[in-house]
C-alpha cells in the first residue's frame, strides 16, 4: 500500500462483518429467548401436585353427585337471553339461582360467566354479557357449588340443547 492508496472506514471492511456477524447473531438471540422465557406465562407447570389431584377427585365427585340426582334439562337461547330447565329424579329442582360458566377452548378471555335466576320450580334465565358464537365448554352448577354438569355446546344454538348429568370421567 502506498500512501496514495484511500482505505475504507471501518464499517466498509468486509472482513468487519465476517468476524461480528456470528457475536452479534448470538447476542441478539440470547437476549430473545430470555425475555421470552422470564415473560411467558407457566400455566402448564404445577407446583403442587396432591393439591391438584385433590381437587380433581372433588370434581369427580361433583360430576358423581349430579348423576346421582338425576339432573337434566334443556338450554335455549334468545339473542343474549338464556332459559334453562332443569328437573332431577324427584321433579324440578329447587335451588334459588344456578350458576353456568362458559369456557372457550382457546382463549380465556372470552370465557363468561351467567347467574340463572329462578323464575318457577325448574325454571331459569339469564342474559349473556356479550355475543356469543362457536364452540364453548360450559359448567353448570348450584348456589352449593355441590353437584356440576359439564358438556359442550355450539352457539348459536337453533333449538334447545339438552344439558344432562354425566358419568365422571377418570384421569
Amino acid at each position: 500500500m502506498t500512501e496514495k492508496t484511500p482505505v475504507a472506514p471501518w464499517y466498509r471492511q468486509p472482513w468487519f462483518w465476517f468476524l461480528t456477524i456470528f457475536p452479534i447473531a448470538a447476542i441478539c438471540s440470547s437476549m430473545t429467548i430470555l425475555v421470552m422465557g422470564s415473560t411467558a406465562d407457566r400455566s402448564m407447570v404445577t407446583d403442587d401436585y396432591s393439591k391438584e389431584g385433590r381437587g380433581i377427585n372433588m370434581a369427580i365427585a361433583r360430576d358423581q353427585k349430579a348423576l346421582d340426582l338425576g339432573l337434566s334439562g334443556g338450554l335455549t337461547f334468545d339473542g343474549r337471553n338464556a332459559s334453562l330447565t332443569l328437573t332431577g329424579t324427584e321433579g324440578p329442582v329447587d335451588y334459588p339461582y344456578l350458576i353456568m360458566s362458559f369456557y372457550h377452548p382457546t382463549q380465556s378471555d372470552r370465557d363468561r360467566i351467567v347467574q340463572f335466576r329462578k323464575i318457577s320450580d325448574g325454571e331459569y334465565t339469564g342474559t349473556m354479557v356479550g355475543d356469543m358464537d362457536g364452540r364453548w365448554y360450559y359448567d353448570l352448577q348450584g348456589p352449593e357449588n355441590d353437584w356440576r354438569v359439564k358438556g359442550e355446546l355450539w352457539l348459536p344454538v337453533e333449538n334447545t340443547h339438552a344439558v344432562k348429568a354425566t358419568s365422571p370421567t377418570r384421569g
